[in-house]
Protein backbone atom coordinates (compact mmCIF):
# COMPACT_ATOMS: atom_id res chain seq x y z
CA UNK A 1 0.00 0.00 0.00
CA UNK A 2 1.49 3.32 -0.73
CA UNK A 3 2.14 6.24 1.34
CA UNK A 4 -0.56 8.36 2.18
CA UNK A 5 -0.24 11.35 -0.63
CA UNK A 6 0.60 15.08 0.63
CA UNK A 7 -0.95 18.60 -0.36
CA UNK A 8 2.58 19.01 -2.40
CA UNK A 9 2.30 15.89 -4.05
CA UNK A 10 -0.94 17.25 -4.94
CA UNK A 11 0.67 20.29 -6.55
CA UNK A 12 3.49 18.69 -8.41
CA UNK A 13 1.48 16.73 -10.18
CA UNK A 14 -1.52 18.73 -10.92
CA UNK A 15 0.77 22.25 -11.66
CA UNK A 16 1.84 20.92 -15.28
CA UNK A 17 -1.55 19.94 -15.90
CA UNK A 18 -2.82 23.64 -14.93
CA UNK A 19 -0.12 25.35 -16.38
CA UNK A 20 -0.49 23.44 -20.08
CA UNK A 21 -3.71 24.55 -20.02
CA UNK A 22 -2.70 28.09 -19.56
CA UNK A 23 -3.69 29.42 -16.15
CA UNK A 24 -1.57 29.36 -12.59
CA UNK A 25 -2.23 27.19 -9.95
CA UNK A 26 -2.78 29.33 -6.66
CA UNK A 27 -3.59 26.76 -4.15
CA UNK A 28 -3.57 23.00 -3.17
CA UNK A 29 -5.59 21.71 -0.43
CA UNK A 30 -6.13 18.17 0.89
CA UNK A 31 -8.76 18.18 4.09
CA UNK A 32 -11.26 16.07 5.52
CA UNK A 33 -13.94 17.11 6.52
CA UNK A 34 -16.00 14.01 8.79
CA UNK A 35 -15.38 11.25 7.17
CA UNK A 36 -14.85 11.82 3.63
CA UNK A 37 -11.69 13.13 2.39
CA UNK A 38 -11.35 16.69 0.08
CA UNK A 39 -9.05 17.79 -2.71
CA UNK A 40 -9.06 21.53 -3.05
CA UNK A 41 -7.79 23.27 -6.34
CA UNK A 42 -7.73 26.48 -6.87
CA UNK A 43 -6.75 28.16 -10.16
CA UNK A 44 -6.27 31.59 -11.35
CA UNK A 45 -4.99 33.81 -14.61
CA UNK A 46 -1.30 34.62 -15.61
CA UNK A 47 -0.21 37.67 -14.71
CA UNK A 48 -0.69 38.80 -17.94
CA UNK A 49 -3.85 37.71 -19.11
CA UNK A 50 -6.13 39.61 -20.94
CA UNK A 51 -9.67 37.83 -19.54
CA UNK A 52 -10.58 36.83 -16.23
CA UNK A 53 -10.64 32.20 -15.40
CA UNK A 54 -13.98 31.77 -16.76
CA UNK A 55 -16.47 28.77 -15.65
CA UNK A 56 -15.57 27.35 -19.12
CA UNK A 57 -11.83 27.14 -18.11
CA UNK A 58 -12.26 25.74 -15.11
CA UNK A 59 -14.51 22.81 -16.44
CA UNK A 60 -12.03 21.91 -18.52
CA UNK A 61 -8.96 22.33 -16.61
CA UNK A 62 -10.96 20.13 -14.03
CA UNK A 63 -11.38 17.45 -16.10
CA UNK A 64 -7.59 17.83 -16.85
CA UNK A 65 -6.34 17.44 -12.66
CA UNK A 66 -9.14 14.83 -12.38
CA UNK A 67 -7.19 12.54 -14.94
CA UNK A 68 -4.41 13.48 -13.12
CA UNK A 69 -5.27 12.50 -9.79
CA UNK A 70 -6.32 9.18 -11.25
CA UNK A 71 -2.89 7.74 -11.64
CA UNK A 72 -1.48 9.59 -8.54
CA UNK A 73 -0.88 6.50 -5.75
CA UNK A 74 -1.79 7.54 -1.94
CA UNK A 75 -5.20 9.15 -2.30
CA UNK A 76 -7.90 8.20 -0.45
CA UNK A 77 -10.15 5.59 -2.60
CA UNK A 78 -12.87 8.01 -1.96
CA UNK A 79 -12.44 11.76 -2.27
CA UNK A 80 -14.22 14.86 -3.68
CA UNK A 81 -12.34 16.94 -6.16
CA UNK A 82 -13.03 20.67 -5.66
CA UNK A 83 -11.54 23.15 -8.76
CA UNK A 84 -12.20 26.57 -8.40
CA UNK A 85 -10.95 30.18 -8.78
CA UNK A 86 -9.58 33.01 -6.47
CA UNK A 87 -12.79 34.64 -6.61
CA UNK A 88 -13.73 38.84 -6.97
CA UNK A 89 -13.07 38.63 -2.96
CA UNK A 90 -9.99 37.27 -2.93
CA UNK A 91 -7.28 39.39 -1.03
CA UNK A 92 -4.45 40.96 -3.06
CA UNK A 93 -1.28 38.73 -1.68
CA UNK A 94 1.30 38.59 -4.89
CA UNK A 95 2.35 40.99 -7.14
CA UNK A 96 0.68 38.83 -9.87
CA UNK A 97 -2.75 39.65 -8.13
CA UNK A 98 -1.86 43.37 -8.27
CA UNK A 99 -1.38 43.35 -11.66
CA UNK A 100 -4.29 41.99 -12.92
CA UNK A 101 -6.06 44.02 -10.75
CA UNK A 102 -4.78 47.24 -12.58
CA UNK A 103 -7.99 50.13 -12.98
CA UNK A 104 -10.01 48.70 -10.55
CA UNK A 105 -10.73 50.15 -7.30
CA UNK A 106 -9.20 48.86 -4.11
CA UNK A 107 -7.93 49.33 -0.47
CA UNK A 108 -4.82 48.61 0.32
CA UNK A 109 -4.20 47.81 3.85
CA UNK A 110 -0.17 49.33 4.86
CA UNK A 111 2.43 48.24 6.50
CA UNK A 112 2.37 51.56 8.85
CA UNK A 113 -1.65 50.64 9.99
CA UNK A 114 -2.91 52.83 7.46
CA UNK A 115 -5.06 52.75 4.54
CA UNK A 116 -5.27 53.91 1.02
CA UNK A 117 -8.38 53.56 -1.15
CA UNK A 118 -8.98 54.50 -5.08
CA UNK A 119 -8.20 53.21 -8.14
CA UNK A 120 -4.91 50.98 -8.99
CA UNK A 121 -3.47 52.58 -12.03
CA UNK A 122 -0.22 50.40 -11.98
CA UNK A 123 2.52 48.34 -11.27
CA UNK A 124 5.63 49.46 -10.93
CA UNK A 125 8.67 46.72 -11.04
CA UNK A 126 11.57 49.03 -10.98
CA UNK A 127 13.40 50.43 -8.43
CA UNK A 128 11.01 47.99 -6.49
CA UNK A 129 7.54 46.61 -7.21
CA UNK A 130 5.07 49.65 -6.04
CA UNK A 131 1.49 49.82 -6.27
CA UNK A 132 -0.03 53.50 -8.04
CA UNK A 133 -3.16 54.06 -6.57
CA UNK A 134 -5.21 57.32 -7.72
CA UNK A 135 -6.98 58.17 -4.00
CA UNK A 136 -10.97 57.98 -4.51
CA UNK A 137 -13.01 60.07 -1.61
CA UNK A 138 -16.40 58.93 -2.25
CA UNK A 139 -18.80 61.60 -2.84
CA UNK A 140 -21.45 61.81 -0.53
CA UNK A 141 -25.48 62.63 -0.75
CA UNK A 142 -25.10 62.90 -4.85
CA UNK A 143 -21.60 64.95 -5.28
CA UNK A 144 -18.72 63.96 -7.26
CA UNK A 145 -16.19 61.46 -5.72
CA UNK A 146 -12.77 63.32 -4.75
CA UNK A 147 -10.37 62.74 -6.99
CA UNK A 148 -6.39 62.72 -5.68
CA UNK A 149 -3.09 62.70 -7.24
CA UNK A 150 -1.51 59.18 -7.79
CA UNK A 151 0.12 57.66 -4.81
CA UNK A 152 3.15 55.30 -5.25
CA UNK A 153 3.24 52.45 -2.66
CA UNK A 154 6.00 49.58 -2.34
CA UNK A 155 4.29 46.17 -2.58
CA UNK A 156 6.83 45.98 1.06
CA UNK A 157 4.87 48.33 2.49
CA UNK A 158 1.27 46.90 1.70
CA UNK A 159 0.08 44.23 4.56
CA UNK A 160 -2.85 43.76 2.50
CA UNK A 161 -5.41 44.77 -0.24
CA UNK A 162 -8.90 43.74 -1.77
CA UNK A 163 -10.45 44.72 -4.62
CA UNK A 164 -13.51 46.70 -4.01
CA UNK A 165 -16.89 45.50 -5.97
CA UNK A 166 -17.86 48.56 -7.88
CA UNK A 167 -22.05 48.37 -7.91
CA UNK A 168 -22.06 51.66 -10.10
CA UNK A 169 -19.65 52.51 -13.62
CA UNK A 170 -17.66 55.71 -12.97
CA UNK A 171 -20.56 58.57 -15.11
CA UNK A 172 -17.63 60.18 -16.79
CA UNK A 173 -17.02 56.79 -18.82
CA UNK A 174 -20.35 55.29 -19.27
CA UNK A 175 -23.04 56.21 -21.88
CA UNK A 176 -26.02 54.90 -19.97
CA UNK A 177 -27.96 52.38 -21.09
CA UNK A 178 -28.49 51.88 -25.23
CA UNK A 179 -32.15 52.35 -26.86
CA UNK A 180 -33.23 54.77 -24.39
CA UNK A 181 -34.60 58.08 -25.11
CA UNK A 182 -34.23 61.31 -22.64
Amino acid sequence: MPAPVSAQRIRETVEPVVTAAGLWLEDVELAREGAAHVVRVVVDAVEHADEAVDLDAVAEVSRAVSAALDDLAGLPDRYTLEVSSRGADAPLTARRHYTRAIGRLVTLTLADGGTLAGRLVEVETAPEDAAVVTPVTPGLKGRPAKIGDPVRVPLTGVRGGRVEVELVKDSANDDGPSGQED
